[in-house]
């Protein structure tokens, strides 16, 4: 028995009950040109991941985007669907070559060798700071709303980290740039893979220093300060973003 991580366009096809497929056999019939590569083990079973061109679906079976299979799956199952559309989206990224442009084939389950110069590669998840600011002794938080967001609610200052650039340094540059703010006692939180398509986030905390808060327009819809009796939708359970507001609101409920 297998679990099987069947991908579609950022979709994965789940049972009629709402799993990932655990069976003997793969979920679809696929053409010959498709693999099934070969992620860590999942409480001891076999675990494939493959990409499909086309959505034939199972009678009863559901494609979900993999933000939403969060809400549904298991932590694991999700964890290891996460890790395997990032090998998958890495893998069509990198068909070839970056120093010959001869074909690339895999090495490893997480590598893979140039065929002619030998070169090999590994995956490199995009790195990219958030941070929670808050100011009045912690009992307001800076949130903000990217031109990024697909609905209407708040988040937090991030950005992605720069070549050469430290992770703090990072952190007060995008802070600069987005708001104008200066900030201290920064402090790292958690950090968090991010699917979506290949990415690494890292949380911070900060406490707001000094400046006045102006907003880089081509980055940003509106922000403010918020208190926790006065807040605005945020952003949902999957995201690093939530856990930092989360984190900050709790501090807020003990000390009240």
């Amino acid at each position: 028995m297998n679990y099987y991580f069947t991908f579609n366009q950022g979709r994965l096809l789940l049972t009629p009950q709402g799993h990932v497929p655990l069976q003997a056999t793969p979920p679809l019939h696929l053409p010959t040109s498709n693999t099934w590569h070969p992620l860590p083990a999942l409480n001891g079973k076999t675990c494939l991941a493959t990409e499909v061109d086309n959505d034939e679906t199972p009678e009863g079976w559901q494609w979900m985007g993999l933000r939403e299979t969060f809400y549904v799956l298991p932590q694991a199952h999700y964890a290891m669907a996460a890790k395997a559309r990032e090998l998958l989206h890495w893998d069509a990224e990198h068909r070839f070559c970056g120093t010959c442009g001869a074909h690339m084939a895999w090495h490893t389950d997480i590598s893979k060798r140039c065929t002619a110069c030998g070169k090999e590669i590994w995956p490199s998840p995009a790195a990219a700071i958030i941070v929670a600011i808050t100011r009045r002794g912690g009992k307001e938080i800076l949130l903000v709303q990217s031109h990024k967001f697909k609905r209407d609610y708040m988040g937090l200052v991030a950005g992605f980290v720069e070549t050469g650039e430290t992770l703090e340094a990072c952190v007060h540059r995008e802070v600069m740039e987005e708001t104008g703010l200066h900030i201290t006692n920064l402090r790292y939180f958690a950090s968090q893979p991010w699917p979506y398509p290949f990415g690494l986030m890292i949380g911070f905390t900060a406490e707001y220093e000094s400046g006045t808060l102006t907003l880089q327009r081509s980055e940003l819809n509106k922000g403010g300060w918020f208190s926790a009796e006065h807040m605005p939708a945020i952003p949902g359970r999957v995201s690093l973003a939530r856990r930092l507001i989360d984190h900050w609101l709790e501090q807020n409920q003990r000390e009240a």
